[in-house]
C-alpha cells in the first residue's frame, strides 16, 4: 500500500490554533447554558488541549531541522587543499 501526499499526517500547528481559540471563544465570548454540561470547562479544556499541542508540534519540527553549520544527513563532505608554489 502507498502512502499518499499529505495522508496520515498529524494535526499541525495551525489546528492546534485552531482548538486553542475554539476553546477562548467557549471560555470567554459565549454566554450559553446547556443542561448537564458546563461551556466553559469545555472550553479550558481545549484551550489546554490546544496549547499542548501546540508545544508538542513545536518541539517535533525542533528535533527533525538540521543542525546549524553541520552536513545533512547523505550529504558527502569535500575536502580540497590547494598548493601554491
Amino acid at each position: 500500500m502507498t502512502r499518499h501526499e499529505g495522508e496520515g499526517r498529524d494535526m499541525g500547528i495551525g489546528g492546534c490554533i485552531g482548538i486553542f481559540a475554539l476553546g477562548a471563544i467557549l471560555t470567554f465570548g459565549v454566554n450559553w447554558h446547556v443542561s448537564g454540561m458546563n461551556i466553559h470547562v469545555v472550553g479550558v479544556i481545549l484551550m489546554a488541549a490546544g496549547l499542548i499541542g501546540t508545544l508538542a508540534t513545536v518541539g517535533m519540527y525542533r528535533r527533525r531541522r538540521p543542525p546549524v553549520g553541520g552536513p545533512m544527513e547523505g550529504e558527502e563532505i569535500i575536502r580540497e587543499r590547494h598548493y601554491y608554489d
